[in-house]
């Protein structure tokens, strides 16, 4: 076997490798629950390049309360759900030492309107010639619409703000 021939087989099995993750993230994109999370942006902290938004994704944790006092670096394994188109944290019900699903949520912010988020950030790339849609004007949130895997973290889509009750997606392009 030549050395062309070895080359073009290492060639094609990486060609394989990057379609099968590309060809599994668009069926999970089309099986999987989506929804659209409010996000709050998060001072990114990651030593890859590129152009990305850090954001925390906020959800509804019913029966989890906060720590009375602050203490943000506390977390709560949980396991999520799509439920009335809100993404909603459960507190998993046999706490152990390694969450199989991976999910944690904390609560941030001012003692009286703590918001529930998860634990880990998910990174959301965006061109090198858009402005950064994390900073909004007063009154627009920063919503991310995700995928909600079963295993990891949910991965993110698309960003949108909302005004009001209206969501417009934001053309990145």
């Amino acid at each position: 076997m030549t050395v062309l021939w070895k080359g073009l087989i290492v060639g094609v099995i990486h060609l394989a490798l990057v379609c099968s993750l590309g060809g599994k993230l668009l069926y999970d994109r089309s099986t999987r629950p989506r929804v659209w999370v409010e996000a709050a942006p998060y001072d990114p902290d990651m030593p890859i390049r590129g152009r990305y938004v850090s954001l925390q994704v906020v959800v509804d944790a019913p029966g989890i309360e906060s720590p009375p006092v602050d203490n943000s670096w506390e977390t709560f394994p949980v396991r999520l759900a799509v439920e009335n188109e809100h993404l909603v944290a459960h507190r998993d019900p046999a706490p152990r030492t390694y969450n199989e699903a991976g999910h944690a949520i904390r609560f941030v912010g001012p003692v009286n309107t703590r918001q529930a988020v998860l634990s880990t950030p998910v990174a959301f790339f965006i061109p090198e010639h858009v402005d950064d849609p994390s900073r909004r004007r007063a009154g627009e949130t920063l919503w991310v619409e995700v995928t909600l895997p079963k295993k990891g973290p949910p991965r993110p889509i698309r960003l949108g703000v909302k005004t009001g009750d209206t969501l417009t997606p934001l053309g990145l392009d």
